[in-house]
């Protein structure tokens, strides 16, 4: 059992721990036989993340996504509880935290810049597990440089044409709908960039190509040829689309952080359990100083990293104010703390660390990824430094 001792932290109110201890009976009851599939069977793997998609909005579980008025935990998403879910699922199952995180991630642009009509079209259907969602931004020559993305969205009459290819987008093949970024042209770079509200079923609209990765989950290239959509498919403004990219990244990312916390903790129960366990010269692995040091090593990253990740969270939740340094700095330092503790956590289980199937063997396939998306480290580690630069050239000027 994970140290749940945070929980007692002053980030949190009497319902985000009432949400951790259903989530936790949830990954303990309700979870394991909806994991049985093949990682090496693509088909499977999509399977099961359906099937947790369906489970996760019966159990109530996938309303900390949306809104209280489409069906969802509160008033307004609750940046807290997403990462609560995500490091409680992650913990437990990859796939698990993926399947919540990416109903999220499809979502908060509407929930946080659609229209009525579009929120009702699509967040009830996400907090239930009836529809899948998707967010389409990353193209094969723009990732971190969101600006320099090609695909294009021409109007005709009332409606758009998108034409272009995104790629990495999650859940791409099993998606109901995508928020879909494209250039509209208003200005250039930044500006002219817009975003909508894509049915999967659109002629032009072809998700069929699967991209393989060393932790196997529904990922795909998306093409756009000729597609047309409805001019009340618009998200926001024409013009909004990265400043909606934006916002949605600036509250998923602390989400991230959570994700990577779930597994260092997870990793670090393993090593814990295999270090009590494992005779080695009429000891146990874990009487030896160089493990306990490591150990101390391990959960003091784990709780450096949840400091971040839930401070971030309670800023965003309780401040509203904007969290792009303090998100920054939550999936930077806990993904990359997580790998280390990991990487320790395989070796302290020697050769059956890198035995396929084997808990910590998975954890190292799990975490790579999350060091590159939704900001990869060293974009991150720019914004928080222009992000310290701008508040001390702020600072000078109001001394002078």
């Amino acid at each position: 059992m994970a140290d749940s001792s945070f929980l007692g932290w002053p980030f949190f109110d009497e319902g985000h721990r009432a949400l951790a201890g259903d989530l936790d009976s949830w990954t303990r009851e309700a979870l394991p036989p909806l994991l049985s599939h093949d990682e090496g069977d693509l088909d499977s793997v999509y399977g099961c993340v359906r099937n947790l998609v369906r489970a996760l909005g019966r159990a109530g579980l996938l309303r900390v996504c949306v809104p209280a008025a489409y069906g969802g935990l509160r008033e307004i998403v609750d940046v807290r509880a997403l990462a609560l879910a995500r490091e409680t699922l992650a913990r437990a199952s990859g796939l698990a935290d993926f399947a919540l995180a990416m109903q999220g991630l499809g979502s908060v642009p509407v929930s946080l810049f659609g229209n009525a009509q579009q929120k009702q079209a699509l967040l009830p259907g996400v907090a239930s597990g009836e529809l899948i969602a998707a967010f389409a931004l990353s193209e094969p020559d723009a990732g971190s440089d969101v600006a320099a993305m090609s695909t294009t969205a021409r109007r005709d009459g009332d409606g758009w044409v998108l034409d272009g290819v995104k790629t990495w987008i999650s859940n791409g093949g099993i998606a109901d709908r995508y928020v879909v970024f494209a250039r509209s042209g208003e200005a250039s770079g930044a500006k002219g960039i817009s975003a909508f509200l894509v049915d999967a079923d659109t002629p032009g609209l072809d998700a069929s190509e699967r991209i393989p990765v060393i932790a196997p989950h529904p990922l795909a290239t998306v093409r756009f040829t000729n597609c047309r959509i409805a001019g009340d498919r618009l998200i926001g403004t024409p013009g909004q689309g990265f400043a909606i990219a934006m916002g949605t990244l600036d509250l998923f990312r602390t989400t991230v952080g959570a994700a990577a916390l779930g597994f260092a903790r997870r990793a670090l129960d393993e090593a814990t359990s295999r270090a009590r366990a494992r005779q080695m010269f009429g000891k146990t692995l874990a009487d030896f100083q160089l493990t306990q040091a490591k150990l101390g090593e391990m959960a003091t990253a784990i709780d450096a990293s949840a400091l971040l990740v839930y401070r971030s969270a309670w800023t965003r939740d309780v401040l509203g104010t904007r969290v792009t340094r303090e998100a920054s700095m939550a999936k930077m330092y806990a993904t990359e703390a997580a790998q280390q503790v990991i990487d320790a956590a395989v070796q302290l289980h020697g050769g059956l660390g890198v035995v396929n199937g084997v808990t910590v063997e998975r954890l190292y396939r799990e975490i790579r990824a999350l060091r590159i998306y939704e900001g990869a480290t060293e974009v991150l580690q720019l914004i928080i430094g222009g992000k310290h630069l701008e508040a001390a050239r702020a600072a000078g000027a109001a001394a002078s």
